[in-house]
């Protein structure tokens, strides 16, 4: 649940913001082709966004890491064309080329934004369910619930925000637009050198390898700095929308202003309602989702000859236990054993072929993988697939549980 919520606020929030600024510059420019061109291209990104989601789900014909370098380059360009144009360049000496180019680039800068970010956030629920699992396991409703809160903070903070756009000043709008817009740049352009240093395309040199270095290890600022640039909105636009401010004719001119500047008062509560829980959901939440389990010690067993045995009194109790052996290369092998009800039990390593050895724990009488924390299903423990244990042989005899040394002799390579 926690995964999703904040790999969800953390790969769309930016772009949500920056969408919205550009659309508040849209509507407040007072070219009429901007305000019907700036929906029109964010409607039809988001359309090709899941055109694309579809395709790379279902076939292989897309190679994402030129695709996105091919949309990154695309906004990018459009950024460089779009900043000076907003703030006048070439108003005077060429005001019908300045519009069609600020149209243009506005269209392709919003376009290319979603086309980057959705197809992504779009994919996530295709990751819910690992084989073996049902869409009406706790697990996955919890997922569910996780990815639609992250969706649901995103849109409520890029709504409140472009629903205030008449309340902030044009000149701070269109600054605050450019210093995200800079900073998004920045971002952009460092995921095009990975890419271009992977594919050996430009050659390794200290300052590049430096910028890389530093913006893989901090990539999270990016998005704080954005959230920092635009968190003054709401305080500001709470202090102009205090009172009426203007003149009125008469008491239904002044109820009007009235309504404007509570609704605009609200907007900047949501907004501001909206950061603090995306924060603390890249923060606090974070650091608990992601803190270290510790792994339950291994209980002791008997070996006799080229066996393990274990008395199924010690085991019998339908909690995780944990036992390790030792093999002749010095590998420690671990597996797992808990009764699923009174005739089965669950008997596998502490690894699985998805996720490797990292192990599994109980929490609230379930058994998660450390890794990536899913619930698994303890009816399916013993048995193949998803990232259920990798299933081990073992037989019951005289009130003992045996399991063959051997077996985990072959093993042993999964824990190396």
């Amino acid at each position: 649940m926690l995964q999703y919520l904040i790999k969800t606020i953390e790969h769309s929030l930016g772009t949500a913001i920056l969408i919205a600024l550009l659309l508040m510059i849209a509507y407040r420019d007072g070219a009429a082709l901007s305000r019907r061109a700036a929906p029109i291209a964010a409607a039809a990104g988001a359309g090709v966004a899941a055109i694309l989601s579809w395709v790379i789900h279902t076939t292989v014909w897309i190679n994402r890491e030129f695709l996105n370098i091919g949309i990154l380059s695309a906004a990018i360009a459009a950024g460089l064309v779009f900043i000076p144009l907003s703030f006048g360049v070439f108003r005077k000496k060429a005001p019908r080329a300045r519009k069609a180019a600020l149209d243009a680039s506005l269209s392709l800068l919003s376009a290319a934004l979603l086309v980057y970010c959705l197809p992504t956030v779009i994919l996530y629920p295709s990751e819910f369910l690992l084989a073996g699992e049902s869409v009406f396991s706790t697990d996955f409703l919890f997922k569910t619930i996780g990815y639609l809160a992250g969706l649901l903070i995103v849109f409520l903070a890029a709504l409140a925000l472009f629903r205030t756009r008449n309340g902030i000043p044009d000149r701070l709008l269109r600054m605050l637009l450019t210093v995200c817009l800079a900073i998004n740049i920045v971002d952009q352009f460092s995921a095009i050198v990975q890419f271009l240093l992977a594919r050996r395309i430009i050659p390794m040199s200290k300052g590049v390898f430096e910028f890389v270095k530093l913006t893989v290890n901090y990539d999270n600022w990016f998005l704080y700095l954005i959230l920092l640039i635009t968190l003054p909105l709401p305080f500001l636009l709470w202090a102009l929308n205090a009172r009426p401010r203007g003149t009125w004719e008469n008491p239904a001119r002044l109820r009007k202003l009235k309504s404007t500047a509570r609704r605009i008062r609200r907007y900047s509560a949501l907004i501001l309602v909206c950061y603090v829980l995306s924060v603390i959901s890249l923060t606090v939440v974070k650091a608990y989702d992601e803190r270290e389990v510790t792994l339950s010690p291994a209980e002791p067993m008997n070996i006799v000859a080229a066996r393990i045995f274990i008395p199924t009194d010690r085991i019998d109790d339908g909690h995780l236990h944990r036992f390790a052996y030792i093999s002749t290369e010095g590998i420690e092998v671990r597996f797992i054993v808990i009764k699923k009800n009174e005739s089965a039990w669950g008997v596998g390593l502490d690894a699985c072929d998805i996720c490797g050895a990292t192990g599994y724990y109980e929490r609230d009488d379930e058994v998660i993988c450390k890794l990536c924390d899913v619930v698994m299903n303890k009816s399916t423990i013993g048995f193949k697939g998803g990232c259920n244990p990798v299933p081990l042989a073992y037989e019951i005899t005289g009130g003992n549980m045996i399991v063959q040394i051997q077996d985990l002799e072959n093993e042993q390579k999964r824990f190396k």
